[in-house]
């Protein structure tokens, strides 16, 4: 009989049978008597009996109290459950051990380990699982419910392997076999306790962990097929992990591993001239790239203290920018518009106008196809630009976690030069599609969508990313980042969430129209929406007073063009306005890939703002410029030069300017003729 009560007991316990229900039935006996009566009587028939059971008692232990019920041992339910909560306490308070090895240990090797483990928990009720595991390659791993120790080969390997990369961080002056060799004299295996936890669910790029009950938002963990991952979310009972490679090999049940380091990326000047992922690796075939340092991903943004006021222009070489919408060195400059209105075009000519400038860049491509980051990276180097240039790629084929981390790397890549009193300009192309990835990343994880369906953190996640960029103060050395965020509009909303957002942020818009560009404006620079907030403090003094009344002038073109298209009667003096307005309209077109020095935005300005191109068609206006400018050049390159170095456009430049246009007229006149 007491046999029979404790298998019974053991096939509920295995069941896994809630306490609560073997309470609940227990209750039921006391509170019906009667029915246990008939229950334990024999002369009532069996499929009676069974039906009672079926209608009265919980679901899960009802085949128990049937075969009960067929056996007459009925009367026995309170022993069976006396039983079952020996059972279950005993059960919860045993320590379950996992040891996975490659050679079985021996009977004494057992005993060492049931002392170590007693030593570490206090604790003789101890349950081991043995596991052979080959993959190990020696020695073994011991599990202790959510901890683990490491006494393998394969730990031994990796430990000995970031021993090494550690120095080589830490030592950058050293050549690889002196780290080698220090490595091997000063390595000393360490079976540290790491915690582990168990993968309870994966799929598109997201895993959900079981354990890990200490890890922290932002850490890298590492799954028992060597792939990484990074912690994303933090729930009481679990926790939610993106991970930077592949999700094969990755089951229900796998183990992971806390590392104690946050995601970074090593960081150096190597990184000039080379295009790599968003984890810092080169996708160029041009070999590995050699490091100094090694950075987090996601770092504080410098206080106010640290950073000092925006005065020292970033010249873009796009006239219509630098005269109109200046942008100065630590600036966040946003370019907005419909897609194919050249946004890119402007962020890449601003990069090829940096050359010799001692200015470094950064080109991040999050989202985009591969042969169109190809075909940049090919227009760099033929404008001999990639020397100074890193460009981070996040494809439209990478996973969304790929995709967002992408510009926090690049970021801290940017930082690394900035801490170095060094001036990085930094493009984001484009935030629109990053969004968009963070997006997916947030629903699947299963956090709530808000406004137009984008999660409630998504300011904060351009805001810690924008507020990176900044000038630092003389004590910090004095670097800078100036960010070129671009965002994405449809059919020109600039209300939407994320563009609104990211305004908010930035310190000005250049605002792309499409009615604009389909003209044949371009860039298509909006002067009514586009805007920079830092203004005339990071403008050169030359420019300024040459650009003098620019803006105002093709403001009021703009209205006078849509009050007068109807009209024929129009007197001299708006026609004089609008045929001055035509003529700078087409002189602030440009061609792709040829971004103007500030001693040629000045004398274009000059000549223009002095009405000196009055009477020339609009079809010649482009033609004219260039020629004016290759005369400057060939006769007087000197007053360029002085220009560009002092950023003075002293009253008898002026003059010498509209002189040499003269000049010039002169000797066009004598070639005709």
């Amino acid at each position: 009989m007491l046999q029979k009560v404790v298998e019974y007991a053991k096939q509920l316990f295995r069941m896994r049978v809630p306490k609560s229900v073997i309470e609940e039935t227990s209750r039921i006996f006391e509170v019906l008597p009667e029915t246990a009566g008939q229950l334990s009587d024999a002369t009532i028939p069996l499929e009676k009996r069974m039906s009672i059971i079926d209608s009265i008692f919980p679901t899960e232990v009802r085949d128990t109290l049937k075969v009960l019920c067929n056996d007459g041992l009925l009367s026995a339910w309170g022993e069976v459950a006396e039983e079952y909560e020996r059972i279950s306490n005993e059960e919860s308070t045993k320590l379950k051990v996992h040891l996975r090895y490659v050679t079985k240990p021996e009977e004494e090797q057992l005993k060492r380990i049931r002392e170590f483990v007693y030593n570490k928990y206090h604790s003789r009720n101890i349950e081991v699982v043995l596991e052979e595991d080959e993959s190990l390659g020696g020695g073994f791993v011991l599990e202790v419910g959510h901890d683990q120790y490491d006494w393998s080969t394969k730990g031994r390997r990796e430990q000995f392997l970031e021993e090494m990369q550690n120095k080589r961080f830490s030592n950058s002056q050293q050549d690889i076999i002196s780290i080698l060799q220090s490595s091997v004299e000063d390595f000393d295996l360490k079976a540290e306790k790491k915690e582990i936890g168990f993968v309870s669910s994966v799929g598109d790029g997201i895993v959900i962990i079981n354990g890990l009950d200490h890890a922290m938002y932002g850490e890298i963990v590492v799954f028992d097929n060597g792939v990484r991952g990074m912690v994303q979310n933090i729930e009481r009972n679990r926790i939610g992990v993106i991970l930077f490679g592949d999700e094969e090999g990755i089951i229900e049940g796998s183990r992971v591993v806390r590392s104690n380091k946050m995601a970074g990326i090593p960081v150096g000047d190597a990184y000039l001239g080379r295009v790599v992922d968003a984890l810092g690796a080169p996708i160029d075939g041009e070999g590995p790239i050699n490091t100094k340092e090694y950075r987090p991903i996601e770092e504080p943004a410098p206080g106010i203290i640290d950073r000092k006021s925006v005065n020292v222009p970033l010249q873009t070489g796009i006239l219509a920018i630098d005269s109109m919408f200046p942008i100065g060195r630590g600036q966040r400059e946003l370019i907005i518009g419909d897609r194919q209105t050249g946004k890119t075009s402007i962020a890449i000519d601003t990069i090829l106008n940096q050359k010799g400038k001692d200015c470094i860049c950064i080109y991040v491509a999050i989202g985009q196809k591969e042969s169109t980051i190809a075909s940049l990276v090919e227009n760099l180097k033929k404008n001999e630009a990639m020397s100074y240039t890193c460009v981070v790629a996040a494809t439209a084929a990478d996973p969304a976690p790929i995709q967002y981390i992408a510009p926090y790397a690049a970021t801290s890549l940017a930082e690394y030069f900035m801490y170095q009193g060094r001036d990085v300009l930094i493009v984001y192309d484009d935030l629109s599609k990053h969004a968009v990835a963070y997006r997916a990343l947030s629903l699947l994880l299963g956090r709530a969508p808000g406004r137009e369906a984008y999660p409630g953190d998504v300011f904060y996640l351009h805001s810690r990313l924008l507020e990176r960029s900044c000038r630092l103060s003389d004590a910090l050395g004095g670097g800078s980042i100036t960010a070129l965020p671009i965002i994405e509009t449809l059919d020109g909303d600039v209300s939407a969430y994320i563009p609104t957002n990211v305004i908010s942020i930035t310190d000005g818009q250049i605002f792309l129209e499409s009615n604009l560009f389909f003209e044949g404006q371009r860039p298509a620079v909006n002067v009514g929406l586009s805007v920079s907030r830092v203004g005339g403090a990071a403008q050169t003094k030359a420019m300024k007073k040459a650009a003098g009344s620019l803006r105002i002038d093709l403001a009021q073109y703009r209205e006078m063009a849509v009050f007068t298209q109807f009209s024929s009667d129009l007197d001299e003096s708006t026609k004089t306005q609008l045929e001055q307005g035509a003529i700078l309209m087409e002189l602030l077109k440009q061609p792709l890939g040829r971004p103007l020095s500030l001693g040629e935005q000045v004398v274009t300005l000059v000549l223009a703002l002095h009405k000196e191109f009055l009477g020339t068609a609009k079809k010649d206006v482009k033609d004219l410029q260039n020629k004016v400018l290759a005369f400057f050049h060939e006769q007087e390159g000197e007053l360029l030069k002085s220009i560009e170095i002092s950023g003075l456009l002293q009253e008898d430049m002026e003059q010498r300017i509209i002189q040499l246009y003269h000049d010039f007229l002169k000797k066009e006149e004598e070639k005709l003729s």
